[in-house]
């Protein structure tokens, strides 16, 4: 098994905009995401593209993880996106408006050029794909699908419902997120912030999405990438009680046992594997 990757600050940027991706090699973001649909206007489609190309096959960007986000294959440009996309080995493609199992198929099979390493993620961001993320979870199994953004803009929208501190109507939506996520062993990054000028309103959701269990926050603004990092990240506390249980799981004494006691808490191997995995992600971070 492959040792756990930080994912704490998922920074989207328009792929069209030299300046903003030369200087996104150097933030201190985990994953950077060359974005061809949203952010990028209608006009300037096909500059994205090949500026999406051309960062990737020049690469420079050190411990991050680089995806690319495509339009959809229902749109003119998705098809596009995707041939051009797939032979240049990002380490993932994010896809948008999924709603079903056959939309993951469709999207898997179109990413047929691009090498092993390069996985599929796709936003959960429809009415439709809520009541079916167990099922579109489970294809992990069988193709490159590895993670799930959460799009909360596009969600507001089909519901109807308002985005406001809190986020009360999303609430069931980010508990089935994470499960179906976990269940089947996927990434799982709560919804972009739309608030970066203030920190406190931005702060509060990403330790609403820490609470809930993803493993980082998407973002819009490189003044975001700080603050989500420090909230995702362990904190000592957490560290040194990680090491405590596990160097007291590997005393002579305690081999074989599935509880033990640790500075006067009950620790069972459940949280063994919880303290290993987070020394990894520390690790990682470095």
């Amino acid at each position: 098994m492959s040792s756990p990757r930080p994912r704490r600050s998922v920074l989207y940027l328009p792929a069209s905009n030299a300046k903003a991706l030369a200087k996104a090699r150097e933030l201190p973001c985990d994953v950077v995401i060359l974005d061809l649909e949203d952010a990028v206007a209608p006009e300037h489609k096909a500059e994205a593209r090949a500026g999406a190309v051309a960062a990737v096959r020049e690469g420079g960007w050190g411990r991050r993880e680089l995806v690319v986000r495509v339009n959809g294959l229902d749109t003119a440009q998705g098809a596009d996106d995707l041939a051009a996309i797939a032979p240049t080995g990002p380490d993932a493609v994010l896809v948008p408006k999924v709603s079903s199992a056959d939309d993951v198929l469709s999207y898997n099979a179109a990413l047929n050029a691009a090498p092993a390493h390069t996985r599929l993620w796709i936003m959960v961001e429809t009415c439709a794909l809520i009541p079916r993320l167990d099922e579109v979870a489970a294809l992990a199994g069988s193709t490159r699908l590895a993670g799930f953004a959460l799009g909360t803009n596009d969600l507001a929208k089909e519901m109807r419902a308002q985005l406001r501190p809190g986020r009360a109507p999303f609430l069931p939506i980010l508990t089935q997120t994470v499960c179906a996520a976990r269940a089947n062993g996927l990434a799982v990054i709560d919804g972009v912030c739309n608030e970066f000028r203030e920190l406190a309103p931005f702060r509060a959701e990403c330790e609403q999405g820490l609470e809930f269990g993803f493993d980082g926050k998407s973002l819009i603004h490189p003044d975001q990438v700080e603050p989500c990092n420090a909230v995702f990240s362990p904190s000592e506390a957490d560290l040194a009680w990680a090491r405590a249980v596990v160097a007291a799981f590997e005393l002579p004494e305690n081999q074989g046992k599935g509880a033990i006691r640790v500075e006067g808490r009950m620790a069972e191997l459940l949280h063994l594997d919880q303290a290993r995995r987070l020394l990894a992600i520390a690790a990682a971070i470095g």
